[in-house]
């Protein structure tokens, strides 16, 4: 091998900063100088390792994971007897969240959560607790450290009494419940009562992201404040006495649950998701009514629910950042465009009865700066290369079913076909290298991204 240039260590540490996790293992196994530059610990910092059972491993291994300072991991398989060694090789964790399949766990199993000093989120996600999941000396550790908590896919001896356990989690700023159900039975999932939730609220001051599964269905509509507990400190008054929300996501809603101003105290949120579970026939869509008063809203995510026509006239004209997971045609895009004249971020799902978007989407925003695109059952066409005309366009995700890409790859054409590729090297020539072309789906984050809202095929 060549002699590698004479540079200050520091300067090596911020060009490894640009490459990818299979990249730096790569250029780890060249020397020893190169290996301890990789292990820096600036250069590990935002990363989550995945670990399976930890039996195997060898000390190597931990020690490598202890020079990085690792403070973020995901377990899976992770038996009681082997919580010391997460302790002695990573006593510096802020992160850690469980991804057991079907696993069942006792009220105790989080009990050495209260070793690690410096943790501040907590995950737990396709499990079975047979005692209530915090217990009263953990949640009274945990009351003033926990930042962000994810709960998803877990069947609880208790939904109820969990809520109340987390209303003490005072410092809360992130909450993500998905409830899976209570019990081993197929009882149907209901929402937490209202008089629960509220009390919920009302505790957690400082929450500022909240995504609630809504996978239960009420025998009747849930009542019109259940997002909306009054002020306890103003009796008799009509003020919102919860926490000040900048970003709600409603998982698995079916339209019948919430009514048309459910969202009326929360003018505060900046960002929006629902995530359908279905549409009947016949239903009024609400989304319209929950858009008017969220004048600051910057972000809204649509994924499944009405045709667009139902609620395109009420979109903010505040919103910069807007995804759709619906099926979307060019005469809705005409709609929207007037709605939202400072768009910058668009990610859209593209089929054959979509039309030439690609076509229109430079004369309706033409302030885009990224653009992702789904296609479905296609490839991108000839009509592409009409994205150089975005002058602000700097990222371009073109993205396929991954069934498509298996399909294929067994008849021996990789994606990017040689067809698609062709047409991103014009698009990349035609932008003077302005614009970088992604075609494969981004990594998954295992801390932020449960099962419910991973959209990775």
């Amino acid at each position: 091998m060549e002699e590698l240039p004479h540079l200050p260590p520091e300067l090596w540490v911020h060009v490894f900063h640009f490459l990818s996790t299979e990249e730096r293992h790569a250029v780890r196994s060249c020397c020893r100088f190169l290996k301890e530059l990789i292990d820096h610990p600036s250069l590990w910092k935002e990363h989550t390792v995945l670990l399976s059972n930890l039996r195997r491993y060898t000390y190597g291994f931990w020690d490598t994971l202890y020079r990085r300072r690792l403070t973020r991991v995901a377990v899976r398989h992770l038996r009681r007897k082997e919580w010391r060694r997460l302790v002695a090789f990573l006593p510096s964790l802020t992160a850690v969240v469980f991804v057991d399949g079907g696993r069942q766990y006792k009220e105790k199993y989080l009990d050495n959560l209260a070793r690690f000093p410096e943790l501040r989120d907590l995950g737990v996600r396709n499990a079975t607790w047979d005692e209530p999941m915090l217990s009263l000396s953990l949640t009274e550790q945990l009351r003033d450290r926990l930042t962000h908590l994810n709960v998803c896919n877990v069947r609880l001896p208790c939904t109820v009494q969990f809520i109340r356990a987390v209303s003490h989690l005072v410092n809360l700023r992130h909450l993500l419940f998905h409830q899976q159900g209570e019990g081993y039975g197929l009882d149907t999932v209901r929402p937490v009562p209202r008089e629960v939730f509220h009390h919920l609220l009302l505790h957690l001051k400082k929450l500022k992201h909240l995504s609630w599964g809504m996978r239960g269905e009420p025998r009747e509509p849930l009542p019109d404040d259940y997002l909306s507990p009054l002020d306890p400190e103003q009796p008799g008054a009509s003020g919102y006495g919860g926490p000040a929300l900048t970003s709600l996501e409603l998982v698995d809603y079916p339209e019948t649950i919430l009514p048309g101003n459910a969202l009326r105290s929360l003018t505060s949120l900046r960002s929006l998701t629902v995530r359908y579970r279905y549409i009947r026939e016949g239903m009024e869509c609400c989304l319209g009514s929950w858009l008017s008063p969220l004048s600051q809203l910057e972000t809204l995510t649509i994924i499944g629910g009405n045709s667009l026509a139902a609620y395109t006239t009420t979109i903010p004209s505040s919103v910069t950042r807007l995804t759709l997971r619906v099926a979307i045609t060019l005469k809705d895009m005409d709609s929207i465009a007037p709605k939202v004249p400072a768009l910058r971020h668009l990610d859209i799902e593209q089929n054959r009865s979509s039309g030439s978007l690609c076509r229109r989407i430079p004369m309706l925003f033409p302030q885009l700066r990224t653009l992702r695109i789904r296609f479905f059952r296609r490839e991108p066409e000839k009509d592409l290369l009409s994205l150089h005309r975005l002058r602000h366009l700097v990222q371009l995700e073109l993205l396929v079913e991954r069934s498509y890409i298996l399909r294929d790859y067994l008849n021996g054409h990789p994606w990017p076909s040689p067809g698609v590729q062709e047409l991103i090297d014009q698009l990349r020539e035609m932008s003077e290298n302005r614009i970088n072309v992604i075609t494969t789906m981004r990594q998954r984050n295992p801390l932020r991204e449960c099962d419910c809202a991973w959209e990775g095929d």
